[in-house]
């Protein structure tokens, strides 16, 4: 028992470490070759597990070769147009000018109905408010809509907001994070100062803490 409790323990921290050397990407975004790799190691890894007569070497040598080969062709992407457009492939135009390529929905297999799915979903109900719209590699679809049909910014209304910065969280659930400090540029002193100007003795009693831009502070006590 605790034989197959360690090797399910080996092979579990193995599959994390190998999805985070793939790098963070949601589901949807991953690219084929990234899908099909993170679809076999989890195949490879459920092999030892499974049949406790395996070897886990024969899980974890695969798996290890799979994230290799996958480092290797993801640096070639990265390096290559070559191998980028044959491993992953070239963006496609599926409306052009506030038309619709028919031609290349088929040629794509995808449906009139998945089109407008996608479009409503990016916030487009309208054909008329799409000026063109791409299939990325990822099968997401990348819209850029007609002039009347784009958000209203800030810089069409003349307007010159002030920067907006990152949030550092400093406290979480009453314990400080000290990383959080290091980011902000503030010290331990700094932080119970802040914590006496709105009213709180101990990080404890803080559910929530971060601040912004130097002197922004956002608070919230568990108790609230």
């Amino acid at each position: 028992m605790w034989t197959l409790f360690f090797r399910t323990l080996i092979l579990y921290l193995l599959v994390i470490a190998a999805l985070r050397v793939m790098g963070k990407r949601q589901l949807g975004e991953l690219q084929p070759s990234e899908l099909v790799v993170a679809i076999m190691i989890s195949d490879l890894a459920a092999i030892p597990i499974e049949d406790g007569r395996q070897p886990i070497w024969d899980g974890i040598i695969p798996i290890l070769t799979l994230v290799a080969a996958e480092f290797i062709l993801s640096t070639l992407v990265i390096k290559s147009d070559f191998c980028r457009r044959i491993i992953t492939g070239r963006p496609t135009v599926v409306i052009e000018k506030g038309r619709i390529k028919l031609k290349t929905l088929r040629r794509l297999r995808l449906s009139l109905d998945d089109l407008l799915e996608q479009l409503r979903l990016k916030g487009y109900s309208q054909i008329t408010e799409v000026d063109s719209a791409m299939l990325e590699t990822n099968g997401q679809i990348s819209v850029i809509p007609k002039e009347k049909s784009r958000p209203l910014t800030c810089e069409d209304m003349g307007l010159n907001p002030s920067q907006t910065y990152l949030p550092h969280t400093l406290i979480a659930d009453g314990a400080v994070r000290e990383s959080g400090l290091r980011e902000a540029g503030l010290s331990r002193e700094q932080l119970m100062k802040l914590l006496k100007r709105h009213g709180v003795s101990s990080p404890k009693e803080v559910f929530y803490m971060n601040v912004t831009g130097g002197d922004k502070v956002f608070l919230q006590k568990k108790d609230e």
